[in-house]
């Protein structure tokens, strides 16, 4: 079996990718740097030349052959590579009839938590958004502590915005639901440590990217100073910055993209570089139906898997493929066919347009850039 074709798709604000082969057998994937889509497009194209021609099932020797070739790094190119990553595997499950899963070691759960977000820009409509979500089976759920203008309080407004929302939030829900916090990146390191202290005592699941990614020494610094589970990895997209974030002993959570950081073979690896320094996987899932389709294989192997996105919003595509994800309440069935479980149906991609992604900044009072 060769490959014979790589096709990427523009979806909406999504890029997925198809693998051809000359039995017939076709893969499917996903890229998942999301603010440049059409950048990575042209790199899944210029990266075919390589695998057009080549065995499919060399997934790990293809991964390396391209990664390595020029030793030059980054996000374009992991969510390139990631992209195609997933569709090997998906052709090497569908060549032999089993999930891909199973060719990972087998299912270490049957089901895979998942948590939905509390939303709403009033006190009132974050409670009503908690109540909902956990009146529809939800047992874990995440808040971003802040309303929308937040960039132009003052830090101490800020702060106290923060604590307020999650003291409503868990006097609705109570203390028997997991409440986890996205950050966003937005705060300072001593914002950070200051707003972390101050709601220590809601029973924090994890404080999520309380700084940009740039410096794991700030980090360290925030780690240092707190009392609430770290959780952060999104922007990385390699398992050597994984490492060094693991053996740093800096977080509790990483949070890697499998369709950013190097594909389900990566993946796999971070987990288990993870496990042996008893850190939890807490994948960072966005995209369309078939990234949760991929993202449900990794999750179903790995001992170390903890919690992702429910990604709901994604099930406005479910026709862009053939029998998606099925949902049980707060969890994601995991599916027992081949590949990953769906198929790219490619005549209904053409209901969804691609919608490209502007950058539009994020501003303080003063107009200097805040986030």
């Amino acid at each position: 079996m060769i490959i014979t074709q790589i096709t990427p798709f523009l979806v909406d604000s999504f890029l997925l990718v198809r693998v051809y082969t000359d039995q017939g057998i076709v893969g499917n994937g996903e890229a998942g740097l999301w603010a440049h889509q059409k950048t990575v497009y042209h790199a899944i194209q210029e990266l075919s030349q390589y695998y057009i021609g080549k065995d499919p099932t060399r997934i790990e020797h293809h991964y390396q052959a391209v990664s390595r070739n020029t030793h030059f790094m980054g996000s374009v190119l992991n969510a390139a590579m990631s992209a195609i990553d997933v569709a090997l595997w998906d052709i090497l499950g569908k060549s032999v009839g089993l999930p891909v899963y199973q060719l990972l070691g087998g299912k270490c759960r049957d089901k895979i938590k998942v948590f939905n977000n509390i939303t709403g820009d009033t006190l009132a409509d974050r409670i009503e958004s908690a109540i909902w979500n956990v009146a529809s089976g939800f047992n874990s759920l995440r808040t971003t502590p802040f309303f929308s203008g937040w960039e132009n309080q003052t830090s101490t407004q800020v702060i106290t915005t923060a604590v307020e929302i999650v003291s409503t939030i868990r006097e609705a829900i109570g203390y028997n639901i997991d409440l986890g916090l996205e950050i966003h990146r937005n705060l300072t390191p001593d914002e950070a440590i200051v707003l972390a202290n101050e709601l220590a005592a809601f029973r924090i699941l994890y404080y999520e990217d309380p700084l940009a990614p740039q410096s794991v020494d700030a980090l360290d610094y925030v780690a240092r100073h707190i009392h609430i589970p770290i959780a952060t990895g999104e922007r990385f997209y390699n398992v050597q910055q994984f490492k060094d974030l693991i053996d740093r002993k800096t977080v509790s959570l990483i949070r890697p993209d499998v369709s950013l950081a190097g594909g389900i073979t990566q993946c796999k690896k971070i987990a288990a570089l993870a496990e042996a320094s008893f850190v939890g996987i807490f994948p960072h899932l966005m995209g369309s139906p078939v990234n949760i389709a991929a993202f449900v294989q990794l999750d179903a192997s790995i001992p170390n898997y903890v919690l992702m996105e429910s990604n709901i919003g994604a099930d406005t595509f479910n026709e862009i493929v053939i029998q998606p994800i099925e949902r049980d309440a707060g969890y994601l069935v995991v599916p027992d066919r081949p590949g990953i479980g769906v198929e790219i149906n490619e005549s209904k991609l053409q209901n969804f347009p691609y919608k490209p992604r502007q950058i539009s900044g994020n501003f303080g009072a003063d107009n200097a850039v805040i986030h």
